[in-house]
């Protein structure tokens, strides 16, 4: 099996990667999206969305990082693709799954599974712009507002040159709303020729097995999941492998924060903090310590009180026996 850790825009950014593929277990990293439109980027542009290009496109960890780009135009895509490809990026991922309405409004994301047919050409000039040894794979829904042409979707990208097809088990329609329906990628494992990866509403290792039985799928990509428990690509792939690893207590995750915090967020004088919050939020939902630090920093803007009060707390739980985390 593998592990795909998600693009997930304004938080999975360089800093995040490096804190979630050192952990390990992860097979993969996608970057946040480049949004095409009609021209060709030049390459400050792709180094500050992937700086791990500096590395070969790899994380610390040695883990690969793919580049997605996002967009309706295929010459534009595809003289993007060829620019990634040309400075590093082990791979290149075709965004067709986002479901934010102002993406939808400007010719992008989920919107484009309305049109196999402009899928297939979109895929087809990013295949052929860049080299047959760099991957190119493509993340989709399973439709906009229903699964009706997801067996059209897939097969456009398919016979397009795709070599990975991600699927998020909702439509656009559903947003993200529970249930994830794993079931409906199953029937297109035999219909296809190439891996199928699953994705969406996986929180806890059992998610994780239960995806794969009922999608069929061996493969699984990790979200918002990952970052509420920022071990949990560790506890799915040691189930998978009939053995059981130690969780991570909040004192351990605690000091990840704090690692995240001092080498990217405390940099961004606008919106200090933000992108600390953001995570908070996620793992708040497995962590109460982590409620508790984000009820104290959710209205503090300034970089040395964000700073105190996570020293706080990590002095705090250094005085007090580890807990384990519950994911």
């Amino acid at each position: 099996m593998r592990l795909i850790l998600a693009p997930m825009q304004g938080v999975v950014d360089k800093e995040m990667r490096d804190i979630l593929t050192d952990l390990g277990a992860f097979d993969r990293c996608v970057t946040e999206f480049v949004r095409v439109t009609d021209q060709k980027f030049p390459e400050r542009v792709f180094f500050r969305n992937c700086p791990e290009l500096h590395n070969g496109g790899f994380t610390r960890a040695g883990t690969p990082v793919f580049i997605q780009l996002l967009g309706g135009k295929p010459t534009w895509m595809a003289a993007n693709a060829a620019q990634a490809a040309l400075l590093g990026a082990p791979g290149i991922d075709l965004n067709f799954g986002c479901p934010a309405k102002i993406v939808n409004r400007n010719d992008g994301g989920s919107v484009l599974l309305k049109e196999p047919k402009r899928l297939s050409t979109i895929v087809a000039a990013v295949r052929d712009s860049v080299d047959p040894a760099i991957p190119v794979t493509a993340k989709i829904r399973l439709g906009f507002n229903d699964s009706s042409l997801l067996e059209d979707i897939a097969n456009s990208i398919v016979e397009a040159g795709a070599n990975e097809l991600c699927i998020h088990a909702r439509t656009r329609l559903d947003g993200y709303k529970p249930p994830a329906h794993w079931h409906q990628l199953k029937p297109l494992l035999a219909k296809v020729s190439i891996p199928i990866i699953a994705n969406g509403e996986i929180w806890t290792w059992q998610d994780g097995r239960q995806a794969m039985v009922d999608s069929g799928c061996k493969d699984l990509m990790l979200g918002r999941g990952a970052l509420a428990c920022p071990d949990l690509a560790r506890k799915i792939k040691s189930s998978y492998q009939g053995h059981a690893v130690k969780a991570l207590s909040w004192q351990e995750v605690l000091v990840l924060v704090q690692r995240h915090f001092e080498s990217r967020d405390r940099w961004n004088l606008r919106y200090v903090g933000n992108r600390t919050k953001q995570w908070l939020s996620f793992l708040r939902l497995h962590y109460p310590g982590a409620e508790m630090l984000f009820q104290e920093i959710k209205r503090l803007t300034k970089e040395h009180e964000i700073r105190i009060a996570i020293d706080s707390h990590l002095w705090l739980e250094s005085k007090r026996p580890a807990l384990k985390g519950v994911c």
